[in-house]
């Protein structure tokens, strides 16, 4: 009787004419997408204009990807840099390896860049865009799929990745679908910071630490279960470390942040209320300031008014008509 299975494509690249159509390389794209157009919803929702979250992915993006490939580089090092290997390799990122946690770093930084120069909160930034980059990862993940690698262990459950490629070491037969794995994980980590952020009005980079631990907590798991080649530290993969002390990192910002800092920012982007009309905080006619005010003068008005023995509605009448 023949197992159930997953089957791996033929090929991970398709010829338009001389142009190579890489699958990994779409996964990658299509993410990216995802995560400006879904951050670009929530940036907008929590008072932000509409584009600003593409504007400093144009930093953020080109810094994840270098800082991914940087950090999958120097921590495999030996794939390129080892006897008879070819340095130039590691040049070549279309045939995968990207490292989430220098994704993220330098990522972070290309976004503070692009926040700076728009005088955006990066906190306010990160939170928007988190649930989108959980998506983003879980589209991306798909790109193993098509270079046939970052499986796990051998097995025979109806849901196992068959391996058809024997190149660099690989062993044709079946394993567990460490890509499905993290895949599926990431769409549960973007479904919860959503539910999350909603319900206790999550702010001040909150969203995202609630991202960085939940992913955290997923990755140890699945890394545990590979099989390829990594170094190790007192037994337990490298990645598996790196995940387990950001966890940590995370899990501490979550706590410390919200005692010092509750509650969410009230302006993301400055003079975006005045121009969209959709931040948080607006009323009819104006925001929640300006109708302050207006009852102020209002009620200063009506006070004059009784003093000097008049009708208190024609000044407030007046008074209400300046806002």
């Amino acid at each position: 009787m023949e197992l159930a299975y997953i089957p791996s494509p033929s090929r991970g690249v398709l010829y338009l004419g001389p142009v190579p159509l890489r699958g990994y390389a779409f996964c990658i794209i299509i993410g990216v997408f995802v995560a400006v157009w879904l951050g670009n919803k929530r940036w907008i929702a929590r008072g932000g204009r509409a584009g600003t979250v593409a504007d400093i992915a144009v930093w953020a993006v080109p810094f994840g990807l270098l800082g991914g490939r940087l950090y999958h580089v120097i921590t495999d090092y030996e794939l390129y840099f080892s006897e008879g290997r070819d340095w130039v390799d590691a040049f070549k990122i279309w045939e995968g390896g990207l490292g989430i946690w220098g994704a993220i770093a330098l990522g972070a930084l290309g976004a503070w860049i692009g926040c700076r120069r728009r005088g955006i909160p990066l906190p306010a930034y990160a939170d928007a865009v988190a649930p989108g980059i959980a998506f983003a990862q879980a589209i991306g993940r798909w790109g193993n799929w098509f270079n046939q690698e970052l499986y796990g262990r051998r097995t025979d459950v109806p849901w196992a990745l068959e391996i058809t490629s024997s190149a660099d070491g690989r062993m044709p037969g079946t394993y567990h679908p460490t890509f499905l794995y993290e895949s599926l994980w990431c769409i549960g980590v973007a479904l919860l910071v959503i539910w999350a952020d909603r319900r206790f009005k999550l702010g001040r980079g909150r969203a995202f630490a609630l991202y960085v631990a939940a992913y955290c907590s997923g990755r140890a798991w699945i890394e545990y279960m590979r099989v390829d080649d990594a170094h190790h530290i007192l037994g337990l993969r490298l990645n598996v470390w790196t995940a387990l002390i950001v966890f940590l990192l995370a899990v501490a910002y979550l706590v410390v942040s919200a005692k010092k800092r509750p509650g969410r920012e009230a302006v993301v982007e400055p003079g975006a209320a005045s121009v969209g009309g959709e931040a948080d905080g607006e009323v009819e006619g104006g925001t929640e300031a300006d109708a302050g005010k207006a009852e102020s003068e209002k009620a200063e008005a009506d006070a004059s008014d009784a003093e000097d023995g008049k009708e208190p509605s024609d000044k407030a009448e007046s008074a209400t008509k300046k806002t």
